[in-house]
């Protein structure tokens, strides 16, 4: 018996062990039916939850515009490609193929995936073009794919360069309008639920969480028209002059709007190269100057409101005038002077006689009024307060100085501001670069005050003043030439600054104008010569493209090609910046 009990044994093992094999395979066979027929749309899902994925849906950046409608910046729709580093570097085969495809040098793309090479996205090269995006794609290399982006674009360059600024690869505003209105434009990205592949790929949209909503367009209030006369007419003078820069601010008057700001040397905002920060700079609003004899006007604006007869005289002479030993001077003797000789003449003797018969107190409320050591509120980023001491700080020196434009920093459009508020009836309009004007406003000086001196400056631009060449034929033009050397730590440099500040038509003012050229090293340096002409041009321009009725129709008729000449020659007794006292 035993030996047949050990024969058996083999035949029960064999049929133990394949009954388990074929229970196993039944429930196998159960389990995968009940998955199929019974719980198959949970592990679905389950399924599904591996990859499905919230993707953002991109937004367009609102446009930016100019007063007319005519597009400044605006996005445009371009291609970017991204990789999987996981999948590619699974056959380095083909990273030689997409380094060429991008014109990227192998060994780059090769070090940039292994840096990556534990994710599942890369950005390889973003903003393509469309078609060239579309022959990397036709390669058809697994884990290179591309995503729908925007890249901001501006069509005027360099003219709009400093006032609308420019975005980053992710079209945030780094400078300019695009900075300051950062939120308005942007807009808000949406949200939506996909289903992707192993590739990243959408392959299907199971369900919209938020839609996208686009930024808002912009309208600022610069005219592209005035805006490139400007800078061309700017440039121009800075090439003649051989220049080291300057920069060019036109305001509307009664609006405060901003028509044109310009800078040269400027640069190209659809460039992704560095571009140095001081190019990027928006000078008409961040760097400060001593004004010079631009700030005589608002000297004897304060004489007026403190009561002083504005034809009192004034004696200059012998044209050298010691304040605490120190010595103000003018290039000729004018002998005694009233206050509309003394803007025409320019004489820093008669504006420091007239500082001294005022209280520090009161020149300083005048000047404060009128914005000086203060922000425009024009909201621009970056924008400087310049400097105004307090007046318990002047001593005779820096009160004399003050009085003609040293001892005081202002930006341009600080001075265009204060001017514009001069034509304005003396009322102080903050500034704005968004079309509708601004709602900012106070009275900075009595209206009869502001006409009297208005008038004054009106003289500057006739025969014998000092900014003939800034005159128009047909309109009555206001201003005011001043010089100055440049500041530098311990004094002054033997480089001066050349300025002009302007109002047309005086009439009925409708623009005001600061120019300011740096550095002219071509013989002239007076702002009579190097800035008064690029007031002319502008102003010239401007003045028949917003169709402003004269306002001098006699001269503008009496006006002939033999008698211009006579307009074009400037007085030489602007005072020289030398001459005057240094702080």
């Amino acid at each position: 018996m035993k030996p047949q009990t050990r024969a058996s044994m083999p035949r029960t093992r064999l049929l133990l062990i394949t009954g388990a094999l074929l229970l196993c395979a039944g429930a196998v066979v159960a389990r995968a039916a009940y998955m199929q027929l019974v719980t198959e749309e949970f592990y679905q899902s389950r399924g599904n939850e591996r990859f499905l994925r919230e993707v953002t849906i991109a937004t367009t950046r609102g446009m930016i515009t100019d007063r007319n409608g005519e597009a400044l910046a605006l996005s445009s729709p371009v291609e970017s490609i991204v990789v999987n580093p996981q999948v590619l570097l699974t056959d380095t085969r083909n990273i030689p193929k997409l380094a060429r495809a991008l014109e990227m040098p192998v060994d780059e793309l090769t070090r940039r995936l292994a840096q990556k090479h534990d994710k599942q996205f890369m950005y390889v090269r973003r903003h393509m073009n469309p078609d060239d995006a579309k022959a990397v794609l036709d390669l058809a290399i697994p884990g290179v794919r591309s995503e729908r982006e925007f890249r901001r674009f501006y069509p005027h360059r360099e003219v709009m360069a400093h006032v609308v600024g420019f975005t980053n690869l992710d079209e945030h505003g780094v400078e300019g309008m695009e900075l300051a209105f950062d939120e308005w434009l942007t807009g808000e990205p949406g949200k939506q639920k996909v289903i992707l592949d192993r590739d990243r790929r959408i392959v299907e949209n199971v369900d919209l969480i938020r839609p996208a909503r686009n930024g808002k367009d912009l309208t600022l209030s610069i005219d592209r028209r005035i805006q490139y006369l400007a800078y061309s007419e700017l440039k121009k003078s800075i090439k003649d002059n051989d220049a080291r820069a300057g920069t060019a601010v036109v305001i509307e008057v009664k609006t405060g709007e901003v028509l044109a700001m310009v800078n040269y040397p400027s640069y190209n905002p659809n460039s992704r190269l560095a571009i140095s920060p001081s190019l990027r700079r928006n000078a008409a609003v961040t760097d400060v100057l001593e004004p010079g004899s631009t700030m005589k006007p608002f000297t004897v604006a304060a004489a007026l409101e403190d009561g002083i007869d504005p034809n009192m005289l004034i004696p200059t002479g012998p044209g050298k005038y010691y304040v605490a030993g120190r010595p103000i001077s003018d290039t000729h003797d004018y002998g005694p002077v009233d206050m509309r000789r003394l803007l025409v003449k320019s004489s820093n003797i008669a504006a420091a006689k007239l500082a001294a018969m005022m209280t520090s107190g009161h020149m300083y409320d005048v000047l404060d009024r009128f914005g000086f050591g203060e922000r425009t509120q024009s909201g621009f980023p970056g924008e400087s307060a310049a400097v105004l001491s307090a007046p318990n700080k002047w001593g005779p020196v820096e009160k004399a100085t003050i009085s003609y434009g040293y001892g005081l920093s202002v930006t341009p459009l600080q001075l265009a501001q204060a001017y514009a508020a001069l034509a304005n009836g003396g009322v102080m309009v903050d500034t704005t670069f968004v079309k509708g004007g601004s709602t900012g406003r106070h009275k900075a000086i009595d209206p009869a005050i502001s006409s009297q001196v208005l008038h004054m400056l009106e003289a500057v631009t006739e025969t014998g003043g000092t900014a003939t060449r800034a005159a128009i034929k047909g309109y009555r033009v206001a201003g005011k030439t001043g010089t100055s050397r440049r500041a530098v730590a311990g004094g002054y440099e033997k480089r001066y600054i050349s300025v002009f500040a302007g109002v047309v038509p005086v009439d009925n003012p409708r623009f005001a104008m600061v120019v300011v050229v740096h550095e002219p090293s071509n013989g002239s340096y007076y702002g009579g010569l190097v800035s008064a002409p690029v007031f002319h041009n502008v102003m010239d321009g401007a003045l028949r493209l917003m169709d402003v009725p004269p306002d001098n129709i006699e001269q503008w008729y009496a006006s002939t090609p033999a008698a211009a000449p006579a307009l074009a020659t400037d007085s030489a007794d602007e005072q020289p910046p030398d001459d005057g006292v240094m702080p």
